[in-house]
């Protein structure tokens, strides 16, 4: 495995830590998220190191590589080590950048970081409270984030259960639908985590998921999410890239975890 390019700080003196959980066990229509976190890092290559919006340099702005974790057949293990990772980087002062792997790698992400609010771009509600059987499922994400969190932001939701959409109406979700998120703008306090799913954008432009939803967002859209919630963000996501497209999904990953970071680390900078 190659690091994520421009992330050549060690460990004790990173900022920011991307680590790749390659779990790909309850993905229902098309595997491969267990190359996710390797396609991102490869398709980011191609990448200019210079911002010019900020005027900063990917590679000088502290971000580590550790590495993936590898993933195995019981996702509730798999999650309790991944929390126990990632609370270790957060007590360390390190933001941790978590590349999936499935969506559920999400719920352990929340758990360590512990914030007030879980603002998702995705094309699913995720607020089933079991799939095919399955509590630990990626289709019961943000359910399971509301068990940690005061609020939930679902920004590009287009499709879910008749249940979930009933509890999608309770006073601590907020679903922002695909045609209203260029015009939206965060609208709460406290420390945020953000978590891309690559699926919230339309497939044309992100093929390489699992579950493909059309009529969803742009790249671009995606990118005014990612550089408004950054400043106020404790830990940061992308997931649901597979192996089934030309790297499409992969690239546009790559390039928001990049934009998350620049816009993190320089709040101040024109959006």
């Amino acid at each position: 495995m190659s690091p994520f390019p421009g992330a050549p700080a060690g460990r004790d003196e990173a900022d920011y830590a991307v680590l790749g959980a390659p779990l790909d066990v309850s993905t229902t229509f098309q595997p491969g998220t267990r190359f996710g976190p390797d396609r991102i890092r490869r398709f980011a290559r191609t990448f200019d190191d210079y911002d010019r919006r900020t005027g900063a340099r990917f590679s000088e702005l502290a971000v580590h590589d550790a590495g993936d974790l590898d993933a195995w057949d019981d996702a509730g293990d798999y999650l309790s080590f991944l929390r126990g990772e990632l609370s270790d980087l957060h007590a360390e002062g390190v933001l941790p950048l978590l590349l999936g792997g499935e969506h559920t790698v999400t719920v352990a992400g929340v758990r360590a970081a512990d914030p007030d609010v879980f603002v998702c771009v995705d094309a699913h509600l995720d607020l089933r409270t079991e799939y095919a059987g399955n509590e630990l499922s990626h289709a019961t994400v943000t359910r399971h984030a509301l068990e940690v969190v005061d609020r939930a932001v679902i920004l590009g939701a287009r499709t879910g259960s008749e249940a979930e959409w009933e509890r999608a109406s309770e006073a601590d979700v907020t679903v922002v639908p695909p045609e209203e998120v260029t015009e939206w703008e965060p609208d709460f306090d406290g420390e945020t985590y953000l978590s891309v799913d690559i699926d919230g954008l339309d497939p044309g432009f992100a093929p390489g998921t699992g579950t493909m939803e059309p009529f969803g967002l742009t790249p671009r859209e995606v990118r005014d999410v990612v550089r408004a919630v950054a400043p106020r963000t404790t830990a940061f996501d992308v997931v649901e890239v597979n192996d089934r497209d030309d790297g499409q999904a992969a690239s546009v990953g790559a390039k928001l975890l990049r934009e998350f970071v620049f816009s993190h680390a320089h709040p101040d900078a024109d959006r």
